[in-house]
């Protein structure tokens, strides 16, 4: 199904709508309002890669960071150690796109699905799943706005996530999200647990944004 914009809809209504993203974040072709998942995974396999999300019809960039990457890598990486041993279900990372609604495909830098949430018969080459995610964690850049966000949470609690976890590597805080509305922020001194999700999981928000900064080991 394509979206389908309103022929009132001004340019900035559109970005509005989107979250206030840059406009360099938002591509032209194909006319935004006319994108489908078929554009989206034609970004993910061609000679430039480019992960795009699509919002209402709309392609819009992923914004991306060097020290944003090496927190979700961290962050999956003690992730996956916990379900080596907890056998719960699967882990994806940036580049791992997700179907919540036709005209709205997500990447979350981490998500985690539980096994129920995955058809017994599901086809483990499926493209661009619609498989109902757990967990999702978005390490947030200076490029993404605060509309964005907002939106991108609206979006994950209407498709059925149980939990999302933002992190700001600038301010050190995360804020985990169990609806739209009720969050809890956690800074340095907390610990960041799995709850209901991920139940027993448990790492330091100091040593998580300690990862993302170039800080050796001392001898």
């Amino acid at each position: 199904m394509i979206a389908t914009l309103p022929q009132s809809d001004s340019l900035a209504d559109m970005l509005h709508r989107l979250g206030d993203v840059p406009l360099d974040r938002v591509l032209a072709h194909p006319a935004p309002g006319t994108a489908t998942r078929d554009d989206v995974l034609r970004l993910c396999d061609g000679d430039f890669k480019r992960l795009c999300e699509l919002v209402d019809g709309v392609l819009v960039e992923k914004a991306m960071g060097q020290r944003e990457s090496r927190l979700a890598m961290w962050l999956a990486i003690q992730i996956g150690k916990y379900l080596e041993t907890n056998n719960l279900g699967i882990l994806t990372g940036a580049d791992g796109p997700y179907s919540l609604e036709d005209d709205q495909i997500r990447f979350p830098d981490v998500a985690f699905i539980a096994w129920e949430d995955i058809p017994p018969d599901a086809d483990p080459n499926t493209p661009m799943p619609d498989w109902t995610i757990s967990l999702a964690v978005e390490a947030i850049s200076p490029g993404n706005t605060r509309g964005e966000m907002k939106r991108k949470l609206k979006d994950y609690f209407a498709a059925g996530v149980e939990l999302v976890w933002y992190l700001y590597p600038i301010e050190r805080v995360v804020r985990v999200y169990t609806s739209e509305l009720d969050c809890q922020t956690l800074t340095d001194a907390d610990d960041l647990d799995g709850g209901d999700v991920l139940p027993g999981f448990r790492v330091s928000v100091q040593e998580l944004f300690d990862a993302g900064t170039l800080r050796r080991p001392t001898k």
